[in-house]
């Protein structure tokens, strides 16, 4: 379904900050990517959706290159919710401006009627972040990358958040890559895991017990 295949990456002249990356997701598996600071966690996360062209290699969408006009079927939740978000729309448009979801996403996801026509600051990290994810969730979505999602909440939102998000992309048999420095967290959301700094498959038994 998505396949990383020998990507390499650097900024400018740097040093390498991805080498020779490869991997591949089947439809709806769950895979947590971990790997310490520096390793290019993050670098990679904008590379399969499409932010970033590799140096070398390639990120294929079911054996063809990523679509570049189309909406692209891989989408991207930031770690920092206040940076994805137009601080001067509210957050009905800011919804409206990707998709129109419907009132059972919104309810799914814990979005409450009353937030809808607040000005972004005007919420919390938490609040923020669960409209971001309804953003990236548009019927078009195939497969959701979390790049460290829920490392700025607090431990109970976090926990809400990953059930809906788990919830959905179980129903709708969706891919999943959770980015993270947290090998706990990624051991009760993945059914699989790879530690990019060896990139080394680790099997889990996870039954998502968030």
């Amino acid at each position: 379904m998505l396949e990383v295949d020998n990507v390499s990456f650097r900024y400018g002249n740097g040093p390498w900050v991805l080498r020779n990356v490869s991997f591949s997701i089947q439809e709806g598996e769950r895979v947590g990517l971990i790997a310490p600071s520096g390793y290019g966690k993050s670098t990679l996360s904008k590379i399969i959706a499409g932010y970033l062209q590799p140096i070398e290699g390639q990120v294929l969408w079911q054996g063809k290159p990523l679509p570049k006009k189309d909406y692209c079927p891989v989408q991207l939740i930031y770690q920092h919710p206040e940076k994805a978000i137009n601080p001067r729309l509210k957050m009905v448009h800011s919804l409206n401006e990707a998709w129109e979801p419907d009132l059972e996403l919104l309810e799914e996801m814990g979005i409450k009627q009353e937030w809808l026509n607040r000005w972004p600051n005007e919420l919390s990290g938490g609040e923020l972040q669960r409209f971001c994810i309804i953003r990236a969730l548009s019927p078009e979505t195939k497969f959701l990358i979390a790049d460290e999602m829920s490392t700025m909440l607090d431990v109970i939102t976090q926990s809400q958040i990953w059930h809906s998000v788990l919830k959905i992309v179980a129903k709708r048999k969706m891919g999943l890559i959770a980015i993270t420095h947290n090998q706990a967290l990624a051991e009760k959301i993945a059914t699989r895991m790879i530690d990019l700094s060896t990139q080394n498959d680790i099997e889990v038994n996870s039954r998502a017990n968030i």
